[in-house]
């Protein structure tokens, strides 16, 4: 049985002090929830502070980003070997804030996703709709041309080194989520998908739900058969609110009736 994740994507957010107070109130919060995974995606500048931090713990820390080249005049970007060094395990691909301003596209994502499994990082691939594709009923089409464009660079096997997240763009930061029924339905497409592909991949490989996961709606989204954590954004900010979401994912229970491949 796939065991749920919960991770914190603190975007462009954090100071030293106050990092350390999340921290430290994660590690106590999260001590007794012991049946999920954790981890903290920090801006590059703290990844030093979450490791010292970290280092020991059941908590994983990664990256928001990271380069698709191995080296090079590349001003201002990060090599994944430098994630490495620190210590780093997950790092977010392609989310749809980087996506909507130009700096990936579906052809970098997956090249992304080849340079992260090169040096052992487990990459978290994100895909999702915007507003306007999901009312032109194109969710699927998209999420599907998303996914192929990594699975064409780096191969179906290659794909369970990494993670996948669905995000509907229209969801994220909104306050307005997809419901549970709508979340499950499309992660549950794209596992089959997979299965098709690769039954041993599509079955195993995690699946998140991203976008306006609180600690109110969060136990009845991981209790849905096919979503297999979070990617959390706004919701990390505040330690108590996050906890609470690793609490849900922890002692989740699917749902009544749900079915799975």
């Amino acid at each position: 049985m796939r065991r749920k994740l919960v991770v914190a994507n603190r975007k462009m957010h954090g100071t030293i002090p106050g990092n350390k107070l999340f921290l430290e109130g994660l590690l106590e919060g999260t001590r007794d929830y012991c049946n999920s995974d954790y981890a903290v995606c920090f801006p590059h500048p703290y990844l030093f502070q979450a490791q010292s931090i970290l280092a020991g713990s059941s908590i994983a820390w990664g990256g928001q980003n990271m380069s698709r080249h191995e080296k090079g005049a590349y001003t201002g970007s990060v090599l994944p070997g430098m994630l490495v060094e620190f210590g780093v395990e997950y790092v977010i691909i392609g989310h749809s804030e980087r996506r909507a301003r130009g700096h990936d596209d579906d052809t970098s994502v997956g090249e992304r996703f080849q340079a992260a499994t090169k040096v052992g990082l487990k990459p978290i691939i994100c895909l999702g709709e915007t507003l306007d594709e999901y009312e032109q009923g194109l969710t699927d089409l998209v999420t599907i041309r998303q996914l192929n464009s990594v699975i064409q660079q780096v191969g179906i096997k290659n794909l369970a080194n990494g993670i996948l997240a669905y995000e509907p763009v229209w969801a994220i930061g909104t306050g307005k989520p997809a419901s549970p029924e709508h979340a499950q339905s499309i992660l549950h497409f794209l596992r089959g998908y997979l299965i098709l592909k690769d039954k041993e991949v599509g079955e195993n490989i995690r699946i998140l739900y991203g976008g306006s996961i609180k600690s109110d709606n969060a136990a009845e989204l991981f209790g849905m058969p096919d979503i297999d954590g979070g990617l959390i954004g706004g919701a990390s900010l505040n330690t108590e609110e996050f906890v609470k979401i690793c609490q849900a994912a922890s002692t989740a229970r699917h749902v009544s009736g749900a079915s799975a491949y």
